[in-house]
């Protein structure tokens, strides 16, 4: 609990993280922050798409749209937050000569993105009009 506090504060403060160990070569802080923008745009991808669904199916049974939309723009939230956590978790890890931190994060993304196109493809080859 005290590291997750500990890393929380680094969000705000990422300053903070030169004190930790010895600077690591640039090129993998920059690998590090190429990660970071790029678990960005999977999240705003997530939440334009969740945006879209509510937007542009206006035909399909507002609990199905309202779900749909939901679970990406939920998706997207948590990747953007994942991102965060992710870079300064790396950082530090550089920082401390540690291995890097691994997550199950990737796998439950994956598996939601799944569920959602799942549901997708059931609403395009049966009908999306409520009856």
């Amino acid at each position: 609990m005290i590291e997750f506090v500990q890393s929380l504060r680094l969000w705000f403060a990422p300053q903070r993280i030169r004190e930790e160990g010895d600077t690591p070569d640039y090129r993998f802080s920059l690998a590090n922050e190429r990660t970071f923008l790029a678990w960005i745009r999977t999240a705003l991808a997530l939440i334009g798409g969740g945006f879209a669904v509510d937007q542009f199916l206006p035909e399909l049974v507002w609990g199905i749209r309202a779900g749909l939309a939901l679970a990406l723009l939920a998706a997207g939230v948590l990747c953007a937050l994942r991102a965060i956590n992710h870079w300064v978790r790396c950082e530090r890890a550089m920082r401390r000569g540690e291995d890097l931190p691994v997550s199950r994060f990737p796998t439950l993304l994956g598996l939601a993105v799944a569920v959602v196109a799942v549901a997708m493809v059931v609403v395009v080859l049966f009908g999306w009009e409520g009856r």
